[in-house]
This record gives structure tokens, C-alpha cells and sequence, in this order.
């Protein structure tokens, strides 16, 4: 059948999904198997391969990024790009008709993604049942997308800030910004990532310049060695454990280093990472529908 104009701008126009923030999807001609006389169909081990085959480490021998659920000779009917599979984000994966989600961070509560000890646990067997009533696929893309250069996630997130021009690329982490007083830099990042609050350490009225970001959960050692060596006016995190980290800069701060530390929240930091990924499917794999949903943060405030 011959398209005119107009019908072909109608159907190339994009889906909008109600419930959870969305970022597109393919075009609505995809949709329609033979229309250019052929059908593209990937697999959930072709769309990792293809991810894994830009990280310029190659295929890592030990490493958490391996599959939750399902297998990779899945035909892969649609991708979500999510900080975490919850079971909220499985749900809506179902609604919309995907099969495979692309998550950051585990999807059974530790790391490694261990279920031996969740035997008999009955959030662990109505998730699990979830996914594989349903063949949903979960691969979790950790290692591998923070080994790209630079970092998607860091750089993704201070695109959001608009400061990734004050980045350099021998510290990309490290964003040198106009002058701004400490409680200037907490309301812009709450305003820029849309988060109501943050936890934090310091003089609200400190000027602040030097910038350093360990977003996620990078880790006390990790932490200090930035402190040491790159001495920033602040030190952004996603997490920290309190009994380290934060009792780190209330003692430095004692001793008359003017160092100040916001804590985000592991989500808040790290979730512009899954943004990136959405839109990386949909510029390598465009005949695939791609949707990111936001997991939203797990905590609330009183």
C-alpha cells in the first residue's frame, strides 16, 4: 500500500504511555512488521553484546552485569531502561508490552543479585513469578555502562546541571563553577533534579567552587582518596554510610578544613545513567520500542 504524505508523518509520530515518567519510544511505522518488506528481530543476547562491544575494557570476566531473569535467545519485543526492575516498573513493562528491562542496580536486594538465601521469602517468589510468568527479561547494566568513557552516568547527570562545560577531561568528575554559597548549590540541585531534599554537612553561607561528584554509592575509601587528592569545596554523593563518610568531614571540618558534604540519594544520582541508556537503544536499535521509566525514589521524608 502507497503512504501519502500526510499518513506517513501520522504514523511516524511517537506514542505517548500514561503512568511513570516516559521517555520515547519508535516511531508508530515500526510497529507494522512488512511495511518496508522486511522485520528487524534482536534478541535480548545481541542488544548486550552490542552494548558490551563499545566499552573499551571488552567483556569482563568477573562482573555483576548478567542476567536476572529470562535468557538471551529471547526475541525482544520492547526495552525499559530503569535505575531498578521493581516490581511497580515490571508492571508497567507488562502494560506497555516490553519484554526486556535494562536496569542499574540489582533486582533481588544485594549486589551479586543472590537469591539462595531469599528461598521461600514471599516478595522475592511473587517478583521472581512476576518475570517469569510474564518472560520478562532483566539484564542489569552496571559495570559495563560506567566503563564507558566518559562516564554516561557522571556526564549524563551534570548535562542535566548544565555544568559539564566546567568539567575537565582529566577529572570529569570534578565540575570548577562560578562562586555560588552552599545553600545556592543544594536549592539548584534539588531544582535541577527534582528532588525535595537532601541531606547534608556545612556552612549553608560557605563559597563554594570546586565541586567533586561520586555519585551512586562509590564507597568511604573511595571518598576519602577524592577528599585527599583533589580537595573540592564539596563533596556530592548519591549514599554514604553515616559511620564513615559523614563522620570523615564533620571531623575534618573540626580541624579547619572548610569542606562541605550533600548527600542526594543513590537514585537521584545515578538515574539520568538509565535516561542515557534509553537513548542509546533507541539511536543503535531504532526499530525497537525504548521506554524509560522512572523508578522514583524509595524513601520518603516527613
Amino acid at each position: 500500500m502507497k503512504l501519502n504524505n500526510s499518513r506517513r508523518n501520522f504514523i511516524s509520530k511517537a506514542a505517548v504511555i500514561a503512568g511513570g515518567q516516559v521517555l520515547l519510544v519508535k516511531p508508530l511505522l515500526s510497529m507494522t512488521p512488512f511495511v518496508n518488506g522486511f522485520n528487524e528481530n534482536f534478541t535480548v543476547g545481541q542488544i548486550m553484546d552490542k552494548f558490551i562491544s563499545e566499552v573499551p575494557s571488552g567483556i569482563l570476566k568477573e562482573t555483576v552485569d548478567t542476567l536476572k531473569s529470562g535468557h538471551k535467545e529471547m526475541e525482544v519485543k520492547g526495552i525499559v531502561t530503569s535505575a531498578f526492575a521493581t516490581i511497580e516498573v515490571i508492571k508497567k513493562t507488562i502494560e506497555i508490552g516490553a519484554n526486556f528491562i535494562i536496569a542499574h542496580e540489582p533486582t533481588f536486594y544485594n549486589h551479586l543479585d543472590d537469591t539462595t538465601w531469599l528461598k521461600n521469602d514471599p516478595v522475592f517468589e511473587y517478583k521472581n513469578d512476576l518475570l517469569q510468568k510474564n518472560n520478562i527479561a532483566v539484564w542489569r547494566n552496571h559495570d559495563y555502562i560506567h566503563r564507558l568513557l566518559p562516564d554516561p552516568v557522571t556526564s549524563s547527570f551534570l548535562e542535566k546541571l548544565n555544568w559539564k562545560q566546567y568539567t575537565t577531561k582529566a577529572i570529569p568528575s570534578l565540575a570548577t563553577i562560578p562562586l555560588m554559597h552552599l545553600d545556592q548549590v543544594i536549592n539548584y540541585l534539588k531544582e535541577k533534579i527534582g528532588i525535595q531534599q537532601v541531606r547534608f554537612i556545612g556552612d549553608l553561607q560557605q563559597d563554594c567552587s570546586k565541586l567533586l561528584f561520586m555519585l551512586g554509592a562509590s564507597g568511604s575509601k573511595a571518598h576519602f582518596n577524592g577528599l585527599r587528592q583533589i580537595k573540592p569545596d564539596v563533596l556530592i554523593c548519591g549514599e554514604i554510610s553515616e559511620w564513615e563518610t559523614a563522620e570523615y568531614i564533620r571531623d575534618a571540618r573540626s580541624k579547619g578544613d572548610k569542606v562541605s558534604l550533600i548527600v542526594l540519594g543513590h537514585i537521584a544520582s545515578e538515574e539520568s545513567g538509565s535516561e542515557f541508556m534509553a537513548t542509546w537503544l533507541k539511536t543503535k536499535f531504532p526499530s525497537i520500542n525504548t521506554t524509560f521509566i522512572s523508578s522514583g525514589p524509595s524513601l520518603s521524608f516527613l
